[in-house]
């Protein structure tokens, strides 16, 4: 795995919190997402994770604290405005329309269309739009029947993997992977980590969210702790073991790099 770093790190989050009511469900949290980097973060449920990733994508607005992009603030009040920055997000349930085509799903809300003879109906580029999957999936080495298939009839794997390099398609910076192994066979949760490390390898930040420790150990590079909306512990993957991550979930285990 690769840890060199960037000198100004792709995302920096400084003090973030989020309150529903008396809720508190981040407090003061910061982090740094860095590109050629898998980002593991980890804690139990209600530990914060789900509100932070939704921070970072636009879908929640954070109550307190500030976001940079390449070292300038920004103000992440919208999924739009995220994407614009290049922050993707595979949500554990991919979000994929399951009688629509792969080609279709690629391009749901972002079509390629072209004026008809009369100037005034959009009409759709197929053939281009499934040129361009094609190109994209065969760069990440995945393979499925056809992009022209209904995604309903692809495996548990070729639907995740579908869901990644849709993200992947839209010239991402940040890539949020959410549980994305939940529910896979084992040589299927293998390439979903495999493409994690490639989209690192091709100077990608990726965010990897999982309970399952050995999946943490395999792919990510650093690992943060969330523990009761706290960051509890920050710690690189190599400097630590199973059995210390698990401790630092529980709250039992204090690290910082």
């Amino acid at each position: 795995m690769s840890s060199r770093l960037a000198t100004t790190p792709f995302l920096e989050l400084r003090g973030v919190s989020k309150h529903y009511g008396a809720v508190q469900a981040l407090m003061d949290v910061d982090l740094d997402i860095h590109r050629g980097q898998v980002l593991g973060l980890l804690g139990d449920n209600g530990a914060g994770k789900s509100t932070l990733i939704k921070t970072i994508a636009g879908v929640v607005v954070a109550s307190a604290g500030s976001v940079r992009c390449n070292g300038k603030e920004v103000f992440l009040s919208s999924p739009e405005i995220a994407r614009g920055f290049g922050i993707e997000t595979v949500f554990q349930d991919l979000a994929l329309i399951p009688n629509l085509s792969v080609a279709s799903n690629f391009f749901l809300g972002r079509e390629m269309t072209m004026l008809s003879r009369n100037g005034l109906l959009g009409l759709l580029q197929r053939h281009k739009m499934e040129k361009e999957v094609i190109e994209t999936l065969k760069k990440l080495d995945i393979h499925i029947p056809s992009v022209k298939v209904a995604v309903d009839e692809l495996s548990g794997g070729q639907k995740q993997a579908v869901a990644i390099a849709r993200a992947t398609h839209w010239k991402a910076n940040l890539v949020i992977m959410d549980e994305p192994t939940a529910a896979l066979s084992v040589p299927e949760q293998k390439k979903v980590l495999a493409l994690a490390r490639q989209l690192a390898s091709d100077g990608v930040a990726v965010i990897y969210i999982t309970h399952n420790i050995l999946d943490v150990v395999e792919v990510t590079d650093r690992i943060v702790v969330l523990h009761r909306g706290r960051k509890a512990a920050e710690v690189l993957t190599a400097d630590t073991n199973e059995h210390e991550i698990i401790s630092m979930i529980m709250g039992k285990t204090a690290r910082s790099p």
